[in-house]
């Protein structure tokens, strides 16, 4: 892979000066996509970048952070994507730099399939990074490179425009400290009285820093198992369980191949690998498949929220968060016809409102949460039809 293919930063503006790409995204009238670039590699830039970007304006280049701060106020952008690795001032630095002038500005990561960047990837979420964009390896060419990037990194572009995605401009809130919990948001459908005794979490794009918010507040006595798909790598979702696990008085792990599910651990599917639920016995089990992705998605929501519905019925509860796409929404109806429950986040909550805008406009979800009010509604569904002598054996 060349080095000009992961350009250090690109901006994403109304910046009218810039190599405009013949179209293949339409843009609104009057409205354009513009990128610029930051990396050390000047001689293979441009023509990089034109060919990773078509339907985009390029609107200027730079070569490290640094440099690319100081355009920022001239460019205006929507989007900076930004190269972990760059001289002088390396990704995380700009990061940190642009959040004290532009705290609600959409910033995408380039990253490496690394556990150096996979690690730095996380900590640049948690202090305000809304998505990352991970450099393919092991590829058979440049041109293939370019194509897997592009795939990733065009709809992603497109969702934290304005004018262009599937929810209005935000940003992943940086993770300071624990929100109080609100007051409960009315149910939309009736109140289910099954007691709850799994929840199954769907989340994509925000997902780190939403799961940074709702699991350190499920108190360790939380009575049934929480199983996660987080749209991430390999690699990723390690650290990712492994920086939850940190933050939660709740157990964090990353999924294996036949993990029994306790009450008051959650279990995050391994990046490449779809997760499921068996039972075996009496015992419920994690399953782990490499069959083909779902909605362009391995793991994907659908897969474990179909084997939630089958094994738990009107026990389960299913909850999508922030996340582009769809995901969730096949897998969401059949937890409803089991007599399962159904949450999902609402939109000024999230970084990008898709997976949950789905269940909502299917008039799927029991419930619209803001993300703050999400780990007391949890609490309350699973104590729902326990008895204290119940909740405290489920822990035990």
């Amino acid at each position: 892979m060349t080095a000009g293919l992961y350009a250090g930063c690109l901006l994403s503006g109304q910046h009218r000066d810039g190599l405009v790409i013949s179209a293949m995204l339409q843009s609104p009238p009057n409205r354009g996509r513009e990128v610029a670039a930051a990396d050390d590699h000047s001689a293979t830039r441009w023509q990089t970048l034109r060919q990773l970007l078509m339907g985009c304006e390029i609107a200027a280049t730079a070569p490290n952070g640094k440099i690319a701060l100081a355009k920022l106020p001239q460019i205006k952008p929507d989007v900076v994507t930004l190269d972990i690795e760059m001289p002088e001032m390396n990704g995380l630095e700009t990061l940190l730099e642009l959040r004290k002038q532009y705290p609600t500005l959409p910033v995408i990561m380039f990253s490496t399939l690394t556990e150096r960047g996979a690690e730095a990837t996380l900590e640049a979420l948690a202090n305000g990074a809304s998505d990352y964009v991970t450099k393919p390896a092991n590829v058979g060419s440049v041109t293939e490179a370019m194509q897997s990037v592009r795939r990733e990194l065009v709809p992603k572009i497109k969702s934290l425009c304005p004018w262009y995605g599937e929810s209005e401009h935000r940003t992943a809130p940086v993770v300071t400290r624990v929100a109080p919990l609100p007051t409960a948001v009315p149910a939309t459908h009736p109140t289910h009285l099954a007691r709850i005794d799994v929840v199954a979490i769907g989340v994509s794009t925000g997902g780190p820093n939403a799961l940074m918010q709702v699991l350190p507040q499920i108190p360790k006595t939380f009575p049934a198992p929480i199983v996660i798909v987080q749209h991430m790598p390999p690699l990723f979702t390690k650290h990712l369980a492994d920086r939850l696990n940190q933050l939660s008085t709740i157990e964090v792990v990353e999924g294996k191949q036949g993990d029994p599910l306790r009450a008051g651990t959650a279990y995050i599917a391994p990046g490449d690998w779809h997760m499921s639920i068996k039972k075996t016995g009496a015992q419920m089990q994690l399953d782990m498949t490499q069959t083909a992705a779902e909605n362009s998605c391995r793991p994907a929501v659908d897969v474990l929220f179909r084997s939630v519905s089958q094994v738990y019925g009107s026990h389960a509860l299913a909850l999508v968060l922030t996340g582009m796409g769809h995901d969730g929404l096949r897998g969401a109806e059949t937890v409803r016809k089991a007599g399962g429950r159904v949450l999902a986040q609402d939109q000024a909550s999230s970084v990008v409102w898709g997976m949950p805008r789905a269940i909502v406009d299917a008039g799927l979800a029991d419930q619209v949460l803001p993300l703050n009010s999400v780990a007391q509604q949890l609490c309350v569904a699973c104590q729902r039809g326990r008895t204290l002598r119940q909740l405290e054996k489920a822990v035990s």
